[in-house]
């Protein structure tokens, strides 16, 4: 962990996410932002067949994976998808037997599914900020969402090269 630029609230620990994809489906990113304290700790993945949705969901589930204790957290992010779900679809999903309000099934239920077990271990606060609107924090996740994207792409584009 490296130190912090901006010192958080004693025991709170803030995790800034977002997720990216180059096409929807396409090559995805995911990128993290997690501070305590003095310390701030940065995460990236990827996946070369993805979706958007499901990087913004794996940002956050790979975030809470790195707190080995229940922590008080306030997750900030841009999409509204991740902080609907969290704060007032997912329940209604679980009492009807994970399908949504058009009887379907829920899109991402492994995704949804993980990050409900592990948000139940914490006292979580979702915020919703505005993306692309100069957020320092979420624009940095941008940006290393990106970076994995091309990481990810490059790693492909090199193991089907191998195979020729």
């Amino acid at each position: 962990m490296k130190k912090a630029k901006n010192k958080v609230a004693p025991g709170v620990v803030e995790i800034f996410l977002d997720g990216a994809c180059q096409g929807n489906p396409g090559p995805g990113g995911y990128a993290a932002i997690l501070r305590f304290g003095g310390s701030e700790k940065e995460i990236t993945g990827c996946h070369p067949q993805t979706t958007n949705n499901r990087m913004e969901l794996m940002a956050a589930i790979k975030a809470l994976e790195q707190l080995s204790r229940p922590c008080k957290v306030r997750i900030y992010t841009d999409s509204n998808y991740l902080v609907k779900g969290m704060t007032s679809w997912l329940f209604q999903w679980e009492k009807n037997n994970w399908k949504n309000a058009r009887k379907r099934p829920v899109l991402n239920r492994d995704l949804w599914e993980k990050l409900l077990e592990l948000s139940r271990t914490h006292n979580i606060e979702w915020h919703w900020i505005k993306g692309h609107f100069g957020h320092p924090e979420n624009e940095r996740c941008d940006m290393l969402a990106k970076k994995a994207i091309k990481k990810c792409v490059t790693t492909a584009w090199h193991k089907k090269k191998e195979e020729l």
